[in-house]
């Protein structure tokens, strides 16, 4: 596969990422109807996102085959995302936001964090 350079790696990480955003936020909207917690719809909802990103991460922005060897540092690095994306979308949710406003702001919360430890970690050359 052909290498990118780091601009092009970044674009194609933000679409990459609103890829797994949407799979996150569209089955966080769908466990909330019904009568799920917010915090267990939205780790749900993030491990799944997880899935789709590490295999479109892997493939689209870093360009390498998705395989185990790599997969239980990214879900860690994702572990941490988590504890970013559901801190700020418990916060938020207590302030009174609506739940799939503050989950938006949870994930953007933690996309420059995933982005950084996926560059310089994970996918490092």
């Amino acid at each position: 596969m052909t290498r990118t350079v780091p601009r092009q790696r970044f674009f194609r990480y933000i679409l990459t990422g609103g890829a797994a955003a949407l799979v996150d936020l569209g089955g966080f909207a769908m466990l909330l109807q019904f009568p799920v917690p917010i915090a267990l719809a939205g780790t749900a909802s993030f491990a799944l996102a997880v899935l789709v990103n590490y295999t479109l991460t892997s493939r689209f922005v870093f360009q390498v085959q998705p395989g185990l060897q790599r997969l239980p540092a990214f879900a860690l690095g994702a572990l941490a995302g988590l504890c970013i994306n559901m801190g700020g979308t418990l916060g938020l949710s207590a302030l009174g936001f609506a739940p799939v406003l503050a989950k938006c702001a949870g994930i953007g919360m933690a996309f420059l964090f995933n982005y950084a430890i996926n560059a310089a970690v994970i996918f490092r050359r």
